[in-house]
């Protein structure tokens, strides 16, 4: 049924600064860092290390959405995610989401202390979710994918990308608040590679002040290491070829600090420290000016 607790508002967590959301994937087959940290202690761990590295908010998953990733059952998607979450909700001392399109996976994380529900597929795989997230007053992120995660980079075309993402953002937000769930807890996603070309990511991020006008919630924006910096930063730093995903991160700061400053209030990433200081440094730059 869900946890009644008290209202999530995004802006306990975006309000006063833009917050950085740390990635904690409790699977074997994550492009990022696939079972390295599948093991309970050991997400827990790496959790825990994320919040001292500046973290506002965690991200746990128990289902890969990487491009080609098969689907994982409720069973199994709960077994990985709830012990970790119960853990992390006694000890990070930060809200936390559940990454997941299953709507008894989200009930499962937030019985267990989760207050965000993070749903790539924006509701549209169970119908049951706007429901759980509505009656448990908790945070919700509708995110915009072509296909889906087994299908979504085959051909994925757009006559306007950034107005076919916006159209769609808006129209899963207003869904969502007729199903019941408090505006100030939601947050929109353009979906960073999710069923885009390197192009389409990169008129996306061009496109992203267009965006925030546009759906009037805070703007997530995850890039993390994800391939398109591969193609963008290949042959370069000593690396023949797309480096591997440990070594874009000095894309993913660039991009990062590009996305904050075009105005989004989350950005989703794995190395948590670089991203924190940026923004502070970003933010130390806006007092500086204003």
């Amino acid at each position: 049924m869900g946890t009644l607790g008290p209202v999530f508002e995004w802006s306990d967590v975006c309000g006063a600064r833009p917050a950085v959301m740390g990635v904690v994937n409790v699977t074997p087959d994550s492009f990022s860092d696939g079972g390295r940290y599948l093991d309970p202690d050991a997400a827990v761990a790496h959790g825990l290390e994320l919040v001292a590295a500046g973290a506002d908010v965690l991200d746990i998953g128990g289902e890969s959405t990487r491009p080609g990733a098969e689907p994982v059952d409720v069973a199994e998607e709960t077994r990985r995610v709830v012990p970790v979450v119960e853990r992390l909700a006694r000890e990070a001392g930060v809200p936390l989401s559940i990454d997941t399109t299953k709507a008894a996976v989200a009930r499962a994380a937030i019985d267990a202390g989760a207050t965000v529900v993070n749903d790539v597929s924006a509701g549209r795989v169970d119908e049951g979710m706007f429901g759980v997230v509505a009656r448990a007053q908790a945070g919700y992120i509708v995110m915009h994918m072509q296909g889906d995660p087994r299908t979504m980079q085959a051909d994925p075309s757009y006559d306007d990308v950034v107005g076919e993402v916006g159209a769609f953002l808006g129209e899963r937000l207003a869904a969502a608040r007729a199903a019941g769930i408090s505006p100030a807890a939601l947050a929109a996603d353009p979906g960073i590679g999710f069923g885009k070309t390197v192009a389409h990511n990169l008129e996306l991020l061009a496109g992203l002040p267009a965006l925030v006008e546009r759906v009037g919630v805070p703007l997530v924006v995850g890039t993390s290491r994800k391939s398109f910096l591969a193609t963008l930063l290949r042959d370069v730093g000593g690396v023949a070829g797309p480096p591997p995903p440990e070594q874009r991160d000095e894309g993913t700061l660039a991009s990062c600090v590009w996305a904050i400053d075009a105005g989004a209030k989350i950005v989703r990433v794995h190395d948590v420290a670089p991203i924190a200081r940026a923004v502070q440094f970003l933010v130390a730059m806006y007092e500086a000016v204003a």
